[in-house]
């Protein structure tokens, strides 16, 4: 199956190929608008031998338990193997792994690799992503002899320049940690003959596509490409219009639409989050008996945490994973989800590409996603390989325009109940409070009701006595406040305004601290006095002390007299 070669001259055409549904024996529309195409439409196939595959890809394949294709599988399988540049839409859980995974191993399986020279590329948006291609890989190539690397984040590099040293056939990687190689020169792009990029649309919304517009452009011209996303915004059109020539249109289901096997449904409760963590608690305990694992999803990584805490605290068996996860930390977490370990996975939208667990039966969304098409694959999650799945998504009045969005993009109307007979609690958090009950913080601390700046200053105009006298005070006059107190005490006090009061109050305190300080004052500190004494007499100049001058100043100078001079 030999490359398609195109003349020079050839016009950019797209072929378009449409399924409605996600069987892999309905009606196929075919709508053609080539002027010249050498490529044709293969017809839909019964079964992975009829594909053009290799003996021991089928026999991997069958390994894995598969026996026929899904829509993507069966329509692009072929395509591939022509050589030809294709866009795939569809949505998650579809088969778009196998549909270039296995032409990628036919095509490969003819040559070598070289040291830092790979033959093929793969760019995945997360780490969670390009290891699941990974593993697909290493299942459906173990009967040949192929090696492939995975180049993610958070891993040492070391092991991975080992491995391009080596010389690897297919390079599976995240586009940050792809350039950091190719900066440094540890790779080399130049031999690249296929390239596929992998949810497109999620490297939009992480900011991944001008690391791939760069990408495209160290590859040589002569590659192929295959592009796969479940939408189509206007941005990946304008990538697809760039880097791809005369690409053949798979689509095997309308853009952002839901699978029908998954059974989709509202929970309108009240605008509170002590409200929404209990109503995720009670849909979890009123599924407990069809729940096999589940999946919860949530907008923020703060409320990953805390969602996770509340379910574990709970009785739940519940962890969290988003980005902020050490990477070790993250795949053990995967590990024990896949395994069955672990019940209840609380994750972020990060991991809603890169998680394929076929036997998630339940999805909760936590939080209304703020953009539609994140809802598609949220939900993807489940109702994988033909199973049945349950969606469930909590939302207040709040989030009614997201809403609509979500029922726009995917077109159809999503049952709901309510659930608003749930206690509102408010967040026990502590609070800082002044002296007058209200908040210690803001600008408009200080301040009286009226507004105004309160005036600090004791009535004697000196704020914590700070400023020193500038007259003599006596050594025993430090003590007069102290026998006076007494006294003071036992007159009736007259009524006072209550800001008086108060300043009356702190000078009274602080003259007590002053008096219990200097009882349990060392007898050295004892002598010198009050603070203010010691501060008059550091600013009156001192007479010079003889005895502390050097002692040659005091030696008698002999001096001689004038000698009288004669005539």
């Amino acid at each position: 199956m030999g490359a398609t070669c195109r003349a020079p001259f050839q016009e950019r055409a797209t072929t378009s190929v449409t399924t409605s549904g996600a069987e892999a024996g309905s009606t196929e529309v075919i709508e053609t608008n080539l002027e010249s195409s050498t490529a044709s439409i293969p017809a839909p196939s019964t079964g992975f031998d009829s594909l053009g595959l290799c003996a021991d890809i089928l026999k991997a394949v069958a390994d894995s338990g598969y026996t026929t294709p899904t829509p993507i599988q069966a329509q692009g399988i072929p395509l591939v193997l022509q050589r030809r540049d294709m866009i795939g839409i569809a949505q998650t859980g579809t088969g778009k792994t196998a549909s270039f995974t296995l032409p990628m191993i036919e095509m490969l399986s003819r040559g070598r690799s070289k040291a830092r020279m790979p033959r093929a590329l793969v760019l995945e948006p997360t780490r969670e992503l390009a290891d699941q291609v990974s593993e697909s890989f290493d299942k459906y190539s173990k009967y040949s002899k192929l090696s492939h690397a995975l180049l993610i984040g958070g891993v040492s590099m070391d092991d991975q320049v080992k491995k391009l040293d080596r010389g690897v056939d297919v390079l599976i990687a995240t586009p940050g940690r792809l350039m950091d190689h190719f900066e440094r020169g540890r790779i080399l792009l130049s031999q690249v003959n296929i390239l596929v990029i992998d949810e497109a649309d999620r490297m939009l919304d992480m900011g991944f596509i001008p690391d791939v517009e760069k990408i495209c452009k160290l590859l040589p011209f002569t590659r192929q490409t295959l592009f796969y996303s479940a939408t189509m915004p206007p941005e990946i059109q304008r990538l697809t219009d760039q880097f791809l020539h005369n690409p053949v249109r798979i689509e095997v289901s309308r853009p952002a639409t839901t699978a029908t096997n998954i059974t989709q449904e509202l929970v309108e409760i009240p605008a509170n989050d002590w409200a929404k963590r209990e109503a995720l608690r009670r849909l979890i305990r009123e599924v407990d008996a069809t729940l096999n694992n589940a999946i919860v999803f949530c907008n923020r990584k703060r409320d990953v945490d805390v969602v996770a805490k509340s379910l574990a605290k709970h009785g739940f068996d519940a962890a969290p994973i988003h980005g902020d996860l050490d990477q070790s930390l993250r795949m053990k977490t995967l590990e024990k989800f896949r395994s069955g370990e672990l019940k209840i996975l609380v994750a972020s939208d990060v991991a809603a590409r890169g998680l394929d667990v076929p036997s998630v039966s339940h999805v909760f969304n936590f939080d209304v996603p703020i953009h539609a098409d994140d809802y598609v694959h949220r939900i993807g999650r489940t109702g994988r390989a033909g199973r049945s799945g349950h969606a469930y998504m909590l939302a207040s009045h709040r989030d009614g325009k997201y809403i609509e969005a979500i029922e726009k993009i995917t077109g159809q109307k999503l049952a709901r109940r309510e659930m608003m007979d749930i206690e509102v609690r408010e967040e026990n958090r502590p609070r800082r409070e002044g002296r007058d009950g209200k908040s210690g913080r803001g600008r408009d601390r200080g301040r009286s009701q009226g507004g105004k700046q309160h005036d600090r200053r004791p009535p004697g105009g000196k704020f914590h006595d700070h400023v020193a006298s500038m007259e003599p005070a006596e050594a025993n006059s430090s003590a007069a406040p102290a026998e006076a107190q007494p006294a003071a005490d036992t007159q009736p006090r007259e009524h006072k305004p209550k800001q008086e009061h108060r300043q009356q109050h702190r000078q009274e305190n602080r003259q007590e601290h002053r008096q219990e300080h200097r009882k349990e004052a060392r007898p050295e500190k004892r002598e010198r006095g009050s603070q203010r004494q010691h501060n008059e007499q550091a600013a009156r100049p001192e007479a010079v002390d003889k005895s502390e001058l050097p002692a040659f100043l005091f030696r008698p100078v002999p001096v001689r007299k004038p000698v009288p001079q004669t005539e």
